[in-house]
């Protein structure tokens, strides 16, 4: 992803002896402990961390690229970004030992900005996955990367939040982002967030810019599902239906009519032709408002609706029209974008 989605204070206590500790040694104690947290975690997955080159044709240059990934598994798979890779037309890959590999591209996912690339190295040393759902608001968090090419560059911060959403080139919502204020710059992408354990709970993905601190990451149960489907499959199947749209409000009497407390639908836009959406009779401007018999308010909602497992089975599709809400029969087929 081309825009990059891109630190505390304490309260000493007086120690409970009737000795008094030398001005400043507790600031030196906890120091010292958030400091072997930090080298902690960078001595241990350092050594994982890739720094990635790529060349893209572009109108009929050849353009140069980079970013960064980590080892995850012991036979050379590598985690990274899909906008590090994405149409790349050759793949290199250094590691921390200046050993350089050339790599395969096993698959990439645009919508969730996750690739996976594999190199034939010996003994290669894969990090050690986290759970992103025992993350907290608060606690420590080191990013590793290979910012403007300066390789295995370490910065810490906090988790600023979790849960958030971010929009990715494809334009899919990715959910449960974790934003955290680790600085992060171009060639830090797909590089590794990493908790005081050195486990990696996120996939560095963004900044941005210009603001300050403002940086995100793919959590990590959300990167390890996508993954093992790029390991096993090359891509992620989703279903789509060939419209279209944009958001549009509802009046108060429609919404109520819907039994909804969200006054808001999918107004469809375009049609493409032999389409899934054609072939059910959808019409433009045409309102969709349910699908698969959950209720749409928005494109993201109908993004989420869209999944494998409805890849060529008969669902239901609900719109709006002046003569009132029709229920259609579509069929979706598998997205263009995840054809082999």
């Amino acid at each position: 992803m081309s825009r990059v989605l891109e630190y505390v204070s304490h309260e000493s206590a007086a120690p409970e002896s009737g000795h008094k500790q030398p001005d400043g040694a507790h600031d030196d104690e906890l120091l010292d402990a958030y400091s072997r947290a930090v080298i902690g975690a960078a001595e241990r997955v350092s050594p994982s961390v890739a720094n990635i080159e790529t060349r893209h044709r572009v109108r009929g240059q050849e353009a140069g690229g980079s970013g960064s990934g980590f080892i995850f598994t012991p036979d050379g798979f590598i985690l990274t970004n899909s906008h590090v890779v994405h149409g790349a037309s050759r793949i290199d890959v250094t590691l921390p030992d200046s050993q350089r590999y050339r790599a395969d591209l096993v698959g990439d996912d645009p919508d969730t900005d996750l690739a996976v690339v594999r190199i034939a190295a010996p003994n290669v040393v894969p990090v050690a996955l986290g759970d992103s759902q025992q993350i907290r608001t608060g606690q420590l968090v080191i990013a590793i990367g290979n910012p403007f090419g300066f390789q295995c560059t370490v910065t810490s911060g906090v988790v600023s939040a979790l849960g958030r959403s971010l929009r990715s080139r494809s334009g899919r919502l990715i959910d449960s982002v974790i934003q955290t204020d680790a600085a992060l710059n171009p060639g830090n992408s797909g590089g590794p967030l990493v908790n005081s354990r050195g486990e990696v709970v996120g996939v560095n993905t963004a900044v941005i810019l210009p603001a300050q601190g403002l940086c995100f990451a793919i959590a990590i149960d959300t990167a390890r599902y996508v993954a093992a489907r790029l390991i096993r499959e090359g891509r992620i199947r989703r279903s789509y239906l060939g419209v279209a749209g944009q958001n549009v409000p509802l009046s108060r009497r429609t919404a109520r009519l819907l039994g909804r407390e969200t006054a808001s639908g999918v107004l469809v836009m375009s049609i493409e032709p032999n389409s899934p959406a054609e072939r059910a009779g959808v019409h433009e401007r045409d309102v969709v408002v349910g699908f698969d018999g959950r209720s749409i308010s928005d494109i993201d909602e109908l993004h989420r609706a869209l999944t494998e497992a409805l890849i060529g089975q008969p669902t239901s599709l609900s719109v709006l029209r002046p003569s009132g809400r029709v229920e259609l029969s579509i069929v979706p087929e598998e997205s263009p974008s995840s054809r082999v």
